[in-house]
């Protein structure tokens, strides 16, 4: 992971030890390239239109770069992340996201009847 900039640093200060913790993620994936432009990365990192959206609210052109950032960005770009992380999506009765609730594309315990009998 590359060095957090000093204002991520002041950012992850006024977050509770949980947040900081998800704010690390967040800011060693942005930080990865640091040469990169900001709407690259955050097309990664927040789904859809996301990090345009965020972008365009906090004024800035998808070509800035992740150091330049305020620390009330940093801030705010946790904030928006985080609130696209929580969102609900179809989860599985165990709470995990993503995940297929079944192989063969029926309901749990239901089963296709066989072409073959009858």
């Amino acid at each position: 992971m590359s060095r957090p900039s000093p204002m991520s640093d002041g950012a992850r200060a006024a977050l509770s030890d949980a947040d900081a913790a998800r704010f690390d993620r967040l800011a060693g994936a942005v930080l990865s390239s640091p040469a990169a432009p900001l709407g690259a990365v955050l097309r990664a990192q927040l789904p859809g239109t996301g990090g345009v959206r965020w972008l365009r609210q906090e004024g800035l052109p998808p070509t800035a770069r992740a150091t330049a950032l305020t620390t009330e960005q940093w801030l705010s770009l946790y904030r928006c992340w985080a609130a696209t992380d929580r969102a609900p999506g179809a989860r599985t009765t165990g709470g995990r996201r993503g995940v297929r609730p079944s192989t063969h594309g029926h309901a749990p315990g239901a089963m296709a009847v066989p072409r073959w009998g009858s």
